[in-house]
């Protein structure tokens, strides 16, 4: 289908739109009727938004809902004006990810300012996962999951903070922040054993944490484990604690080729995805003599 003639439509749009904004800001415009005309103006921007968005113009698009939304903020309409920097931010996530964390942010400054903290965090995670995967940024993906995880936080929406908190600790554990890691992981955990929906994963958060303790240093992964089960019984019968016992005899005897049989073996069963095995990796390469794979 073609959308051209949608796009100039648009334009003739933005072109009515932008004129009626200037005489609204003139003497004569703003004594007959400035508000109203202003008003028009933002319906016009964003209809011209979605035209572009129908012909694919993504920049315009966000380019229009951004003067509609500084307009609605002209006019004290807040929460119209921070809808319209999402929608802004929606669009240039297809074009231009640096443009739409910038709108996202304008969103995320009038809700916090209306104490809208769970439609901010919300956002926050928008931001954290244009970093994660458009502009592959992970220190700023980390502040974003952080900031995120507070305002659910200070809202009781604990399950959402943990989700954002898990991301923060395997992206801290990526960049070999291993302390920040444990802490958020048996963190997680620790909130989830209780919870009779939540506890089965609680295993996986101490089996996490368990792997980072590992590559900090041997006795202290030891050490961890003990309390672990001593906290949640039910992680002793585990498959992960069992091989992190046998990893532990591999890891002491120096032994190579029983660490990568235990994770083959374990592997076979339970698939290990990419974090887990870049920090198995990690405490293999430990080991004297390794080759470094799993293989």
């Amino acid at each position: 289908m073609d959308n051209s003639g949608k796009e100039k439509e648009a334009m003739q749009l933005m072109a009515e739109a932008d004129k009626k904004v200037k005489s609204s800001g003139s003497f004569l415009g703003g004594m007959f009727g400035g508000n109203h005309k202003v008003e028009d103006a933002c319906e016009m921007y964003a209809r011209a938004a979605n035209m572009f968005k129908m012909a694919k113009n993504w920049s315009a698009a966000g380019s229009a809902f951004c003067q509609a939304a500084r307009l609605h903020m002209q006019m004290q309409n807040k929460l119209d004006s921070a809808t319209s920097f999402v929608d802004a931010g929606n669009a240039y996530k297809k074009a231009d990810p640096q443009e739409a964390i910038n709108c996202l942010n304008a969103a995320i400054d009038i809700y916090t300012d209306m104490g809208r903290f769970t439609i901010a965090a919300k956002h926050h995670m928008t931001i954290a996962e244009i970093y994660e995967s458009e502009l592959v940024d992970i220190e700023k993906a980390i502040a974003h999951y952080e900031q995120a995880a507070d305002y659910y936080k200070g809202e009781e929406s604990n399950s959402s903070a943990n989700k954002c908190l898990l991301k923060v600790g395997s992206y801290s554990a990526q960049l070999e922040q291993y302390p920040k890691a444990i802490e958020i992981f048996e963190q997680v955990a620790t909130s989830t054993m209780d919870n009779p929906l939540l506890k089965y994963n609680a295993k996986e958060y101490f089996w996490k944490a368990a792997l980072c303790h590992f590559i900090v240093d041997e006795l202290n992964a030891k050490l961890a484990i003990e309390k672990y089960e001593g906290m949640f019984p039910a992680f002793s019968d585990s498959r992960e604690c069992k091989l992190l016992k046998k990893l532990l005899e591999a890891h002491e005897e120096q032994n190579n080729e029983a660490f990568t049989e235990a994770v083959k073996e374990f592997d076979s069963i339970s698939r290990l995805d990419q974090w887990q095995t870049t920090m198995l990796l990690r405490i293999k390469k430990t080991i004297q003599g390794d080759a470094g794979d799993l293989k």
